[in-house]
């Protein structure tokens, strides 16, 4: 709901490993706790940067909001799957708890759903095999993960800013795209996501000051080491 961008540069590790339990790969760290031809049931981690209330107009006075981690666990079952074109359809449903801390301290800011649908493919183009993926759908929060981002408390409220008491519920939809390929020992990526807070419970707070958000990013890796064995993995892995 902010009216105003940040830009981030972020060092980050390049890691796949496809384990029987333990998994790391383009969708993330997660743990798989079962899984069928259809069902994986598994876990699903997510984050937010920081915001320094000092840099934003919306908060200006309010105390800055830490780095929130979110882990769940989440439902993944195959709509529709096609081996040979190399094609994925898949609901995915994750349920997480959400963390605020500066590593010195923590404490709990809610939960929030997102169901989805999520589409991958990987189709060759210009001699290579890329690595493509859509997915969309309506994010939900509990009252406490809407109070962290967006209650205005009355020892915090302005003539501008009226205090606000913020309420669980629908907080939105997104969608992402993405695209990447590996060039032998170099990984390219990109992507690009848009939130809508149109019919957000919390659309009436005052530090929403636009309904929309657009965000983007590009990344580059160099992989460095890798293990001399391999092994093969469907489309939506």
């Amino acid at each position: 709901g902010s009216d105003e961008s940040r830009g981030y540069v972020l060092p980050f590790p390049y890691v796949i490993y496809p384990g029987n339990r333990l998994r790391l790969d383009r969708q993330g760290l997660g743990g798989v706790l079962f899984e069928g031809n259809r069902f994986e049931f598994d876990l699903s981690m997510n984050a937010t940067p920081p915001v320094d209330s000092d840099k934003n107009r919306a908060r200006e006075g309010m105390p800055h909001l830490d780095p929130t981690v979110e882990i769940g666990p989440r439902l993944n079952y195959t709509l529709a799957r096609n081996r040979a074109e190399d094609w994925a359809l898949t609901f995915r449903l994750p349920v997480r708890a959400v963390i605020a801390t500066d590593l010195s301290h923590w404490k709990s800011a809610g939960y929030t759903a997102y169901p989805h649908l999520a589409y991958e493919t990987r189709p060759v183009l210009l001699g290579g095999t890329w690595n493509i993926g859509v997915q969309a759908g309506p994010l939900y929060g509990t009252r406490g993960y809407h109070e962290y981002f967006y209650q205005v408390d009355p020892e915090h409220a302005t003539p501008q800013r009226p205090a606000y008491d913020a309420r669980g519920g629908y907080s939105g939809a997104l969608a992402i795209a993405s695209i990447s390929r590996r060039f032998q020992k170099l990984w390219l990526g990109a992507f690009v996501r848009y939130d809508t807070l149109k019919g957000a419970a919390f659309e009436s707070s005052p530090l929403v000051r636009r309904d929309y958000a657009l965000m983007a990013g590009v990344a580059i890796a160099w992989v460095f080491a890798e293990s001399g064995r391999k092994v093969e993995v469907d489309v939506e892995d």
